[in-house]
């Protein structure tokens, strides 16, 4: 069975960096599905955090907007999560998500999240201050 593997995170001080990783099995293909970032912090509701489309398009939330970077190795099914000038607030765990490709990715992350059904197990990121 199919499935997405996220690796990285940790534990971070306030204002700095760290980096995670989707390793996507052969059954989701980034050709033919969309991949994104979603975070669950400690009681808040699970929000999208990234998407990115197969060209390498990004869709960021507002808050992480000029903080993250979200990209794609089509060839190695991967796809990243650079986060840089981390607070507090960021502390969540991460997951990696991935929906049919139907139409754009960027719709499918701004206006279509419940498309996203596959879900990876998660990586915890803390942030002190």
């Amino acid at each position: 069975r199919g499935r997405l593997v996220e690796s990285g995170g940790g534990s971070v001080q306030s204002g700095g960096s760290t980096r995670l990783s989707c390793v996507a099995s052969y059954e989701y293909d980034v050709s033919r599905y969309c991949l994104a970032w979603f975070r669950e912090g400690p009681g808040k509701e699970r929000e999208g955090v990234a998407g990115v489309d197969f060209d390498g398009s990004p869709t960021y939330a507002d808050s992480v907007k000029g903080r993250f970077t979200i990209s794609q190795d089509n060839s190695k099914n991967t796809m990243y999560l650079e986060m840089n000038s981390l607070k507090p607030e960021d502390t969540a765990m991460y997951y990696c998500a991935a929906a049919p490709r139907y139409t754009r990715c960027s719709e499918l992350f701004r206006n279509r999240k419940r498309e996203y059904k596959t879900w990876g197990q998660g990586t915890q990121v803390t942030v002190s201050s």
